[in-house]
């Protein structure tokens, strides 16, 4: 399946039903609007949305949704966490 035939967000590695109702949240209806958004501002919309902070790592899912979306490798989400903490000058 190429990543312009997903129509499900739960068909993208490491997003379940939560993840998915966090995308229509934000109003992302489709897996094919994740390519080119930034993973970062996703989380901070969630935030801002939601009215809470939600777990740091909830960003490193977004990065995986994202790459893999844009035409990465599926990877586990927590392979992530570091590239999340260098950026963020969280190590």
């Amino acid at each position: 399946m190429t990543r312009n035939e997903i129509k499900k967000f739960q068909d993208i590695p490491n997003v379940g039903k939560a993840f998915e109702k966090y995308f229509i949240l934000l109003g992302i209806k489709e897996p094919i609007e994740l390519i080119g958004k930034d993973p970062y501002q996703i989380y901070s919309d969630l935030c801002n949305v939601t009215c809470r902070r939600h777990d740091p790592c909830v960003i490193d899912v977004f990065i995986s949704a994202v790459r893999y979306m844009e035409g990465g490798p599926p990877k586990k989400w927590w392979e992530y966490t570091k590239e999340r903490k260098e950026k963020l000058g969280k190590n």
